[in-house]
């Protein structure tokens, strides 16, 4: 749940779980912090991996049961390739870590791990075994908050030659631990897009869009991504605020709908009516789309988006045997959106009761939108 920024506690977290199952969530992953004291630091505090004593009163394995008793599959946050100053693994030899000229590179408050070095990959396919034995994780949100373009120059002619065989070492890593734990679900995440590639995703099931804040940009962003990556690894967030109305509940929802749905937002304080349109979604996307995403191709009627136009129409195609459905956005322009696409079958799957309007004329597809700011998913 991407919604408590870094600040996880069992008080927090016991409500979130209750409304993410209610809502039909079969994910609960716990977002960074959890290790930290609960008045650290917790960028400072990453590589040991230890749950936090004052954050979990009841121990971290009771939040993690609570969401096993709710129906859905519990997960942990991880950034498993660096090491915070303040941690104890910041205490290792340097060996463990990026060098250059001697000096290990620091990089947003962390060092960096050399995965060459045997004994980091066995540490941490020590704390990979700790979270899925003890404490049952089933997926894990493995996280990167740096670039690691500086490279390093230990055991190395060049800087690039150690970044060449740190990756591949670490590729060597995710293997292991998938041959090891095959239902295990692994996030690719971080980096601002700089690991989103099929190095990391012929391995790992699912790939992090983005964490922008801004609901009204990720149509844009979630339709350029989806010419890079699968829609079935493409992870989408929609986290409608805690004072969220059905409209804005809903373009959140609609926006992850034609790819892979990462569910956030206060869902334990939003009210009762965005609520119903959060879990609406969430059951069209389980019961019609889902299922068609892996033999779907993407399209895109109205072109490619620009992110900083705040008031053009946005639209994202999926077409699969058999099977249609578009996306449309509208942003802060009109109130009609005119789709090339003949298509007089379509209907809205997605949101009803809304006041939304579809209609073909002449070849095209016809959205009336009441209101500014709504989004709906259209099937055929």
């Amino acid at each position: 749940m991407n919604c408590l920024w870094g600040n996880p506690t069992e008080s927090r977290e016991l409500p979130l779980i209750d409304a993410a199952a209610r809502a039909g969530c079969e994910y609960f992953a716990i977002d960074a912090g959890w290790y930290a004291a609960l008045q650290g630091d917790w960028s400072q505090t990453v590589g040991s991996w230890e749950p936090s004593v004052d954050r979990w009163p009841h121990g971290l394995a009771f939040v993690l049961d609570r969401i096993r008793q709710c129906g859905m599959v519990p997960g942990l946050w991880i950034e498993p390739e660096v090491a915070g100053p303040q941690s104890e693994l910041a205490r290792m030899p340097d060996s463990w870590f990026f060098m250059r000229h001697r000096k290990r590179i620091l990089k947003n408050t962390r060092y960096l791990l050399d995965f060459r070095n045997r004994d980091v990959r066995n540490y941490q396919d020590g704390v990979i075994d700790r979270l899925v034995h003890d404490y049952g994780a089933g997926y894990l949100k493995m996280d990167y908050n740096v670039d690691s373009l500086q490279g390093t120059d230990q055991n190395a002619d060049s800087p690039g030659q150690g970044l060449l065989e740190h990756n591949r070492a670490h590729l060597e890593w995710l293997e292991g631990i998938l041959k090891r734990y095959p239902s295990l679900v692994i996030e690719n995440c971080g980096s601002g897009g700089g690991r989103m590639d099929y190095a990391m995703l012929s391995r790992l099931q699912l790939q992090s869009a983005t964490d922008q804040e801004d609901y009204l940009r990720l149509p844009a962003i979630i339709t350029g991504c989806s010419a890079a990556v699968l829609p079935e690894q493409l992870a989408c967030w929609s986290y409608p605020l805690a004072n969220a109305d059905a409209d804005q509940a809903s373009f959140n929802i609609a926006t992850a709908m034609l790819c892979r749905i990462h569910q956030s937002g206060r869902l334990d304080q939003i009210s009762a009516i965005p609520a119903a349109q959060v879990a609406s979604g969430i059951a069209a996307y389980k019961n019609t789309i889902r299922s068609r995403i892996p033999s779907a191709v993407p399209f895109y009627p109205l072109g490619k988006p620009n992110v900083t136009d705040s008031r053009s129409p946005v639209a994202l195609g999926m077409r699969g045997p058999q099977w249609t459905a578009i996306a449309v956005w509208r942003l802060e322009g009109g109130d009609t959106v005119e789709l090339p696409v003949e298509a007089a079958a379509a209907r809205i799957l997605y949101p009803t009761g809304l006041g939304i309007e579809i209609s073909a004329v002449a070849k095209k597809l016809v959205i009336r939108f009441p209101r500014p700011k709504m989004a709906c998913i259209l099937t055929f």
